[in-house]
């Protein structure tokens, strides 16, 4: 944690809330971790018929080598070990009851379990999309804003 600061308490604020990874980023992540919680059981493994005569019920099924899954850990695994780092500490965030001044503690905490493993890490944590969201909003910034931007 930073020692004393010779600022206001507001550019405390802000130093504690900056990332090195865009929101934008986490949004997108945000996105892909949503759409791979939305998987289900496979439920038809042998389905040798086209996917439009299914419904196209085999989108939403968790098979090995789903498009989604490739998604999301190719890109977090692109991603600058610092960007990592503020993606796990975000998930932390949003996931227990921290505060915005707790940002530089929880990210040196990620920092030091930082590994290679990063993205299987994030995948296999559950409700891995609201964790993030949660700790964007924690740190000042709204998922939904950012995503009407895009629109």
């Amino acid at each position: 944690m930073p020692a004393g600061s010779s600022g206001t308490d507001e550019s405390e604020g802000e130093d504690a809330a900056t990332l090195t990874i865009s929101p934008e980023k986490v949004c997108y992540v945000i996105i892909k971790a949503r759409e791979f919680d939305a998987k289900n059981d496979v439920t038809d493994p042998d389905s040798g018929s086209n996917p439009s005569d299914d419904g196209d019920a085999a989108i939403l099924e968790d098979h090995p080598d789903d498009s989604v899954l490739e998604e999301i850990t190719s890109f977090i695994d692109a991603l600058s070990h610092d960007e990592q780092i503020d993606l796990v500490a975000l998930a932390w965030l949003g996931r227990d009851d921290f505060d915005a001044d707790d940002w530089p503690g929880v990210r040196e905490d990620a920092a030091d379990a930082h590994n290679e493993r990063t993205a299987d890490y994030l995948i296999g944590m559950p409700l891995l999309g609201d964790f993030l969201e949660e700790g964007l909003a924690v740190l000042g910034y709204s998922p939904g804003d950012l995503e009407a931007e895009r629109l």
